[in-house]
């Protein structure tokens, strides 16, 4: 395995992260669960990502469960959880309030039975609370020892700078990673939260790299029946399975063959190909899938076959301003 810093932290995450949504406590039972947990950790990986609306609660209280039953170091491992959205039907359930992400701190850590965490992410961006009630909040909770960093999910570039913005007016502490969806076939942040997060120094972790299992290959001829996809009755032609997005995982499958490896790996080493990016937070279903996935840490990516998925993709996101450069550029 491989260690990134993320940002200019003082931290090192596994270039390959541990995710628990849409798997522990939803459509993966417990026993192959902590055979996924145990099979990550034997395996290098440091960085476990969960957060409290996963399965209501259940992914954390799992995950907590391993933790006490695993033989392993707490400073060895580098958890985060997030805050943000609806827990209950109870109108201060939600958002990024003091008195919701307070509260929402001590059950996440009593449900992974956990002193501390070491990243908490503001799960999305709360338009209805003052963003200097909830960066204090974030600040006081590392000042308390409760959390380590603190890190911005699915914000925009304008947000981030917002956030930032704020941090330095009430000179608090800055979020030092961005957790956005990021993917060969979902590739937005390139237009500017990339930017915006190195110019803050702020690592990037992110989800979905896979497009929801659609770049393992697995969709290309039919949908299987014991997939999510199907699971979910997703119909073939539409949405994540439009023919469009299925004829360029087709390409992409065929370039990975050409290179010997799976196109899974493939797609998690054209995500770390970019230095910019921290780790990809992986969710799998099998013990086998996490050693697969592992070794895309392996897979080295020449220059010829960049240019080849790049034409296959057609996909980078171009700037949405007038000119692309100035007159006087």
């Amino acid at each position: 395995m491989n260690y990134r810093r993320m940002g200019n932290s003082g931290i090192r995450i596994s270039e390959i992260g541990l995710g628990s949504w849409m798997t522990y406590g939803e459509a993966v039972n417990k026993e192959t669960s902590k055979k996924c947990f145990e099979t990550a950790l034997e395996n290098g990986v440091n960085f476990i990502d969960t957060a409290d609306i996963y399965a209501n609660g259940k992914a954390e209280e799992i995950i907590g469960e391993f933790l006490v039953e695993e033989t392993f170091t707490r400073k060895k491992l580098v958890i985060s959880s997030k805050v943000y959205w609806e827990m209950s039907k109870d109108v201060n359930d939600c958002g990024l309030g003091r008195k919701h992400i307070r509260e929402s701190i001590d059950a996440s850590l009593e449900r992974l039975d956990l002193d501390y965490l070491d990243i908490y992410f503001a799960h999305y961006y709360d338009q209805r609370t003052d963003l200097r009630e909830s960066i204090s909040t974030m600040h006081d909770l590392i000042s308390e020892g409760k959390i380590h960093y603190w890190g911005t999910s699915v914000h925009t570039a304008a947000q981030i700078e917002r956030v930032i913005s704020v941090a330095k007016e009430l000179n608090a502490r800055f979020p030092k990673v961005e957790q956005p969806r990021y993917n060969m076939l979902d590739r937005y942040i390139e237009l500017e939260v990339v930017d915006v997060c190195n110019d803050y120094s702020m690592g990037i972790v992110v989800w979905s790299p896979l497009m929801y299992g659609l770049l393992t290959g697995k969709y290309n001829e039919d949908t299987p029946d014991d997939s999510r996809f199907a699971n979910l009755q997703f119909k073939r032609g539409e949405g994540l399975l439009a023919d469009d997005l299925i004829s360029t995982t087709i390409e992409i499958t065929k370039t990975a063959e050409d290179m010997s490896v799976k196109p899974s790996q493939l797609a998690l080493a054209w995500i770390l190909h970019n230095k910019c990016i921290t780790s990809a937070i992986t969710g799998s279903t099998k013990p086998e899938q996490i050693i697969e996935n592992l070794k895309a840490v392996e897979v080295a990516i020449p220059p010829e076959k960049l240019e080849i998925i790049e034409k296959v993709l057609d996909n980078k996101p171009k700037k949405k301003y007038p000119y692309d450069t100035l007159p006087f550029d």
